[in-house]
């Protein structure tokens, strides 16, 4: 019963996301984007990402949430007998703090935190996992969600497990996740929109799309999901003007269906594979 749910609820957020971004990529950004059909390759393969993150992934995640409380209880700085009440809500000064101010700190730290797990997935065996997620070709929306697992659960347990021993409220930590979830579906979005002066404080998906680009003075560049500070601060910010993103997707091959990227991370790691340069 509990799966039915998941499946429709999932049902439903497709077919309104893809409402909303044909919107954006079809009519908005038309004559400002890179021209490719609808039903795009690995269209069904993103599909499928979408509703084994739903059934698979989101629950599982829920579940290694309760680290950070195991941690709490077990460091006796929060009693067990608060978090089986269900009354919970922080501790120590942050989660004093107004709730509109917990948000902006949270937001602000978690990008911090996510800019830093990117940059690690961008590295020896970490690479192989997040190479699943560069190899779109045609890149878009839907794009977003092809993430492999220990991608996925990785870098959620790492932005949120931290904001979480901080003592930040975890109604208000959690809250901010549907937020993010979209922008980083947007930022990915098939339009050349980069908000002019705004492009150096805010992520746009010219800025996201250069991330993914082919072209190799682009590796390695915008990490960051929401603040390019991060990418301007550490020199990883790329966004020449008068140009945009066209070649997308990784050198080293891929299987193109769901399960064979599934264990193609694993099987790379047992053939000790290693980022290709095309030159």
């Amino acid at each position: 019963m509990k799966d039915n749910k998941t499946l429709l609820g999932t049902a439903a957020a497709l077919l309104i996301l893809s409402v909303i971004f044909f919107i954006i990529e079809r009519l908005a950004g038309r004559g400002r984007n890179r021209v490719q059909p609808v039903i795009r390759r690995g269209w069904f393969t993103d599909v499928i990402y979408l509703f084994a993150t739903g059934l698979f992934t989101k629950p599982l995640m829920r579940l290694l949430l309760f680290l950070p409380a195991a941690i709490l209880v077990i460091a006796q700085v929060v009693p067990a007998e608060t978090f089986k009440a269900g009354l919970y809500a922080g501790f120590g000064p942050l989660s004093r703090q107004p709730v509109w101010l917990q948000a902006i700190e949270i937001y602000v730290i978690g990008d911090f935190t996510g800019y830093w797990t990117h940059r690690l997935f961008h590295r020896g065996r970490w690479w192989p996992f997040h190479a699943v997620h560069h190899s779109s070709e045609d890149l878009d929306w839907l794009g977003s969600v092809r993430v492999h697992p220990v991608n996925e659960l990785v870098n959620k347990l790492s932005q949120a497990v931290p904001l979480l021993l901080m003592g930040f409220n975890p109604l208000v930590t959690l809250s901010t996740a549907p937020v993010l979830t979209f922008f980083a579906i947007f930022i990915h979005a098939n339009v050349n929109w980069e908000f002019g002066p705004l492009r150096y404080v805010i992520a746009t998906p010219v800025f996201h799309r250069w991330h993914h680009s082919r072209e190799r003075e682009a590796w390695d560049k915008n990490f960051a999901g929401l603040l390019p500070l991060w990418d301007i601060l550490f020199g990883t910010f790329y966004m020449p003007r008068g140009r945009y993103p066209e070649n997308f997707g990784i050198c080293e091959p891929m299987p193109k269906g769901f399960l064979g990227q599934l264990w193609e991370p694993f099987a790379w790691l047992v053939r000790r594979g290693k980022k290709v340069d095309p030159a």
